[in-house]
């Protein structure tokens, strides 16, 4: 059943992957990976669109093929490797001319274990407990206070009283899963700003995200995509 809500989806996806050449394109077991964030978006039944922020020809095409839509190219400028998120969301919303809708969601496109499932909840928390902007989060795998600093060939405690403590009995951090993010329009308009005192955080289970920025990450994500597909 399709949830009625005046939601959008924006895919930013950009031509300038340096350490995965043509990334979000890459072949994933038959599909490109932004064919992965697409589909999980279109199932997810939440979005009125699935637009694709990009500045190549070739990403638009592509994504076309698996519902996707992209009405005109990102401008180059903000196409480097110095554009935030947020600056890329806000002039893209004003190109497409989406500024009237309640929602928009950022989906990435290089997670190929997205779950339209995962977004259709963290959707309705984030409507219910009226949130500014909501994350999707993941667990640190080990506590951050128990975390060591660098320095040449040595490593050093970057907290030293909590060396004898017990990872159990320290506080708990999360940390952005660089998957997606749900936010108010108008307020993300007048702001500029994802992240406010009024953001709420959707805890992703455990290996349903990999955010794949090298080779070895891609490896990886391929391994556990074979073990869920068992």
């Amino acid at each position: 059943m399709k949830l009625k809500n005046n939601v959008v989806c924006i895919v930013p996806a950009r031509a300038g992957s340096k350490r995965i050449k043509n990334k979000n394109i890459v072949n994933f077991f038959g599909k490109p990976l932004i064919g992965y964030s697409i589909i999980a978006a279109k199932k997810a039944n939440i979005f009125t669109k699935v637009l694709i922020s990009t500045d190549s020809e070739k990403i638009a095409k592509i994504s076309k093929k698996y519902g996707g839509s992209c009405p005109s190219l990102r401008r180059k400028k903000l196409a480097d490797d110095h554009t935030t998120t947020s600056e890329v969301l806000f002039n893209e919303i004003q190109s497409f001319k989406t500024e009237d809708s309640t929602y928009h969601c950022c989906i990435y496109p290089t997670n190929p274990l997205i779950d339209c499932k995962n977004l259709r909840k963290a959707f309705l928390y984030f409507k219910k407990n009226n949130f500014d902007s909501l994350f999707a989060v993941l667990d640190y795998p080990h506590s951050v206070l128990r975390s060591f600093k660098i320095k040449k060939k040595n490593i050093y405690y970057k907290y030293p009283k909590n060396k004898n403590v017990r990872s159990q009995d320290l506080e708990n951090f999360v940390h952005d899963a660089g998957s997606f993010y749900f936010f108010k329009t108008k307020k993300f308009m007048i702001t500029k700003k994802l992240f406010s005192k009024n953001t709420g955080f959707y805890m992703l289970p455990k290996y349903s995200h990999i955010d794949i920025d090298t080779r070895e990450d891609l490896n990886f994500a391929k391994e556990i995509f074979k073990i869920r597909k068992l």
